[in-house]
């Protein structure tokens, strides 16, 4: 009995460990690394740059599609995986479900709801089409969503048009919008009284767009249309608040730009809509209002799970602001360089409060993929190519680790690229 107790308080503890040491004024930092200074400015960033193990082959400005995960938040991560396999099966019977519901609850309170509206998904994908695929639709329903919006929810919403008889109406999201209230007539013009879902980017992946998530919850919501928000690339990016957002439904990605290790979302449910929604796999939990009969996920690596409260503990000692005017900064240092260039389309919102971390730029006369590939192999930065719905470059994402000088390399290479013919 003895052993049994010791072995709980062993797991108990997991979620009570540091991320890092601390240091004399409070802050965390590793045992190898300096401590954090106080501020803004350089000096510390350049400290949050040794948190990261960076490949030299190439300068990356890909972080949309993963974040890399600091070496603080891996540590740990490591430190949970030994733990769950030194334990086994004891650990899966007894403080397993115990320990999630404490990240669970840390996590609703960093993006602002309650604990028990949200679960701990693998992505935002998934965290989406749980809810296209377990609306309960009927035939002759409308649902509306954007061009721009990610492909693996369109897909979702293509094949409950074939199986349901749902009608599926896109929208197109202008690249630099005159107003809110021009965005918000966009999705108001497609809603008739057959209208059940709007699906609606809070940042658009492919150029960053930030769309007025609160204004278009409240026109939706006046035509009594529920609203689904892809909230991919927000969470950890820009200060999200679900509950201030007014929508019924949030999905979100923590291996981006919370810098969570790979595989983990969250989904916020809204609590008069939870029952409504059909769960992907049974639960023998089957309460209507229990948000967890929709998160039936079976046997998976829990310490994943735990290393959220890691990148959490991460962010904490960053600050999400300072990490959004960081991004923010960053983005701007490069497109402000080449809004006015000859042959360059930046294809990214300029004012602040419609853009953060992500751009967008092409030039003229080179396909996006023909760029990405110019990009990597004659200047060593890598990207990813978009071409399609209205959108003709290379998204460009870099991270808190990013120098100016990385981005002073990637201007320079742009500017060249716009004088070859």
């Amino acid at each position: 009995m003895k052993k049994r107790q010791f072995l709980k308080r062993l797991g108990q503890a997991a979620m009570a460990v540091p991320l890092v040491p601390m240091t004399a004024n409070g802050q965390k930092m590793t045992s190898e690394l300096p401590p954090y200074p106080g501020g803004s400015s350089e000096d510390f960033w350049k400290r949050i740059r040794q948190d990261f193990d960076l490949k030299p082959d190439y300068i990356n400005l890909e972080n949309g599609y993963y974040c890399i995960t600091p070496k603080p938040i891996m540590e740990q991560l490591h430190q949970y995986t030994q733990m769950v396999n030194y334990e086994g099966s004891y650990y899966m019977r007894t403080v397993q479900w115990e320990n999630k519901e404490k990240v669970t609850a840390r996590l609703a309170k960093f993006v602002g709801c309650s604990p028990e509206t949200l679960v701990i998904t693998r992505n935002a994908t998934e965290s989406l089409d749980l809810i296209i695929g377990g609306f309960p639709w009927k035939e002759g329903d409308e649902a509306i969503f954007a061009v721009q919006d990610y492909g693996s929810m369109r897909d979702h919403f293509y094949m409950i048009r074939d199986r349901y008889g749902v009608v599926c109406k896109e929208v197109s999201v202008p690249n630099h919008p005159k107003s809110d209230e021009e965005l918000v007539t966009l999705y108001e013009s497609q809603i008739t009284p057959r209208t059940r879902l709007l699906m609606v980017c809070h940042m658009i992946n492919i150029t960053g767009h930030v769309l007025p998530i609160k204004k278009i919850c409240e026109m939706a919501h006046r035509h009594g249309v529920e609203v689904m928000v892809d909230g991919a690339h927000a969470v950890g990016h820009i200060e999200v608040n679900i509950s201030e957002l007014g929508c019924d439904y949030y999905g979100s990605s923590l291996h981006k730009w919370l810098n969570a290790p790979l595989g983990v979302g969250l989904l916020h449910v809204a609590p008069k809509r939870i029952s409504k929604i059909w769960p992907l796999l049974a639960e023998h939990n089957t309460e209507p209002q229990d948000i967890l009969r929709l998160n039936h996920t079976g046997t998976n690596p829990v310490h994943i799970y735990l290393a959220i409260n890691a990148a959490l503990d991460y962010i904490n000692v960053i600050g999400v602001q300072r990490k959004e005017n960081r991004l923010r900064y960053l983005q701007k240092y490069w497109s402000d360089a080449l809004r006015d260039v000859p042959n360059i389309i930046v294809n990214t919102p300029v004012e602040d409060k419609r853009c953060c971390g992500i751009g967008n730029v092409g030039i003229a006369h080179f396909p996006p993929k023909e760029l990405a590939t110019i990009l990597l192999e004659e200047f060593g930065v890598w990207t990813v190519a978009i071409d399609e719905s209205n959108v003709h470059g290379c998204r460009i994402t870099p991270n808190i680790y990013t120098t100016t000088r990385e981005l002073d390399t990637f201007i320079a290479a742009m500017k060249t690229l716009a004088n070859r013919t």
